[in-house]
């Protein structure tokens, strides 16, 4: 089934999604990590340290973090879950440069590590990952359903997804206000920073049509996910969903 933001493309209705989102990332890859946080205000560090803590209990070794990006939820991943391996996995070399640096710095070298993979067609073994989290870059994937079936497929049976995105609200006044921002404020923003201005009008506008609540709940368990929950932070801001893959009877 094809879904509304798997049409979005960055550049131009022409050519594969994959290829312009990596061409897109790879560009705004220098000022990505500062107009992360002045776009969302911050908040987004909750969001992540939320998502990642729903994680501590199952205490996993061998993490995967897909469309990993610059790091910052890798690193944050292994600080606070002390896994003995983190591998990130993303289309864009831009990013994971920045990424790779990141680490060094950190001196996480040892703990994470990261290569170029198709989210779509990974080119990992089958079962071989305790938990797999994706943080703000599903709504990227080409085909949904195909991206969400690979993360099954390398996940250990009994392991689990932490998925968090960024959503729009639908409640008055928060949809009005956060389509002002996200239509008039966000795209001037990112156009002055990045110096790109076609990305910061496309990532808003994937975020308006991609699934959430209960039909991205629904879209868990069609591909094969069991016990799929979610939670929505600040108003609809961003949505956490957590999902397991079964067990082999």
């Amino acid at each position: 089934m094809a879904y509304a933001q798997e049409h979005i493309k960055p550049y131009s209705a022409e050519g594969e999604k994959s290829q312009q989102v990596e061409e897109m990332f790879d560009n705004i890859a220098p000022t990505y990590d500062f107009l992360n946080h002045l776009l969302s205000l911050g908040i987004d560090r909750h969001w992540r340290r939320a998502a990642l803590d729903t994680l501590k209990v199952h205490r996993p070794q061998r993490m995967l973090d897909v469309a990993t990006g610059t790091g910052d939820f890798a690193i944050l991943a292994a600080r606070r879950l002390s896994p003995q391996s983190l591998l990130g996995v993303d289309l864009s070399e831009g990013m994971m440069a920045v990424a790779r640096d990141k680490v060094a710095k950190a001196g996480l070298d040892g703990v994470i590590s990261f290569q170029k993979e198709d989210c779509l067609n990974l080119s990992l073994p089958t079962d071989s990952f305790d938990a797999i989290t994706v943080a703000y870059g599903i709504r990227n994937f080409q085909h949904l359903e195909q991206g969400l079936s690979e993360m099954l497929r390398v996940l250990r049976p009994g392991g689990h997804l932490v998925i968090i995105e960024l959503t729009a609200p639908r409640r008055f006044p928060m949809k009005q206000l956060f389509w002002l921002y996200s239509h008039v404020a966000m795209p001037l923003i990112g156009r002055i920073v990045s110096r790109d201005a076609r990305a910061y009008t496309y990532l808003p506008h994937t975020m308006e049509v991609f699934p959430q609540g209960e039909q991205m709940q629904q879209i868990l368990q069609k591909v094969g996910f069991s016990d799929v929950q979610f939670k929505r932070f600040t108003f609809g801001l961003s949505t956490l969903y957590t999902a397991c893959k079964p067990t082999v009877s």
